[in-house]
């Protein structure tokens, strides 16, 4: 532990929420970004930069679509963001439990 470091990209707050949100979907789901909004208490603005962060390291997938006349944007895990998230929960409990 004396030398793990945090991903520093999941290791802010929101992109952490973000993170926990999503890894409990099933493999392959989508979560809306209107629900995601809500669970993380982000601002649209916020939320989307932070989105972008994590798509660009692809830890995540956005999906862009319509619902009937509406724009959809729906938010998914990667393979790769669910090992990253899966590392940096195993850092946190290591250093809570040191």
């Amino acid at each position: 532990m004396k030398n793990a470091q945090p991903d520093r990209l999941i290791h802010q707050p929101i992109r952490t929420r973000i993170m926990a949100a999503l890894a409990p979907l099933a493999r392959g789901s989508l979560l809306e970004f209107r629900d995601l909004k809500t669970l993380t208490e982000a601002t649209d603005g916020n939320l989307g930069s932070h989105l972008t962060a994590l798509e660009t390291a692809g830890y995540v997938r956005i999906s862009k679509d319509f619902h009937g006349k509406r724009p959809r944007t729906r938010v998914g895990m990667t393979e790769q963001g669910h090992a990253a998230f899966d590392a940096y929960r195993s850092y946190l409990r290591t250093l809570l439990d040191a």
